[in-house]
């Protein structure tokens, strides 16, 4: 099957502003390579790095040999509308969205969504946002992105509306993500 993972990630000094309360700069910039880096391997463990594609202007250190889209401005939900566009026109079968701030992920969680048939999501840890999104293509070819407050329900709906199966995965490893002061300390507690 031809798929396709994309790891949405800002520029390195866009990324965790919301944690400059407790990070400098340099600490949220390594912070974020630290977790993009995880991410990536339990990527290409599961899928290859021919099959990894960054969505944004850097790729963060990692090789040239991860495929780099264009992030056109205006926000998250319309970049993914292009990264999912590019992959139809690449022949693309199986889409799957990976946020870059999963410090516990691992290959098993990246299988488990690309195992599904219709469209998967993976909730944060409160059930309310979409850390990963996975999408079967053409048939999802007209989903609507929802990325923000309520996305893991808003997408759901998305699958209901496109008369696709919907799947949630829920995983620790996927659930778990570092957006507040707080889930930072959580993270460092458990010594990871």
């Amino acid at each position: 099957m031809n798929i396709w993972i994309v790891i949405p990630v800002k520029a390195p000094a866009a990324c965790k502003t919301r944690l400059s309360s407790v990070l400098d700069e340099a600490g949220r910039r390594d912070l974020v390579a630290d977790m993009l880096h995880r991410t990536v391997e339990a990527a290409a463990t599961v899928a290859g790095m021919d099959r990894l594609r960054l969505l944004g202007p850097s790729r963060h250190g990692l090789p040239k040999t991860i495929g780099l889209l264009d992030d056109p401005g205006g926000g998250l939900n319309p970049a993914l509308a292009g990264a999912r566009d590019a992959a139809l026109a690449a022949g693309v079968e199986r889409l799957l969205f990976l946020s870059a701030d999963l410090p516990w992920v691992e290959a098993g969680d990246v299988a488990a969504l690309l195992e599904v048939s219709g469209i998967a999501a993976a909730p944060d840890l409160c059930g309310q946002g979409t850390n990963a999104l996975s999408l079967p293509l053409p048939q999802a070819a007209d989903f609507r992105f929802h990325y923000g407050e309520g996305s893991f329900a808003a997408h759901r709906g998305e699958a209901e509306r496109l008369d696709l199966p919907f799947c949630a995965v829920v995983r620790q490893g996927l659930g778990f993500d570092i957006d507040q002061p707080g889930d930072l300390a959580g993270w460092e507690r458990r010594g990871i």
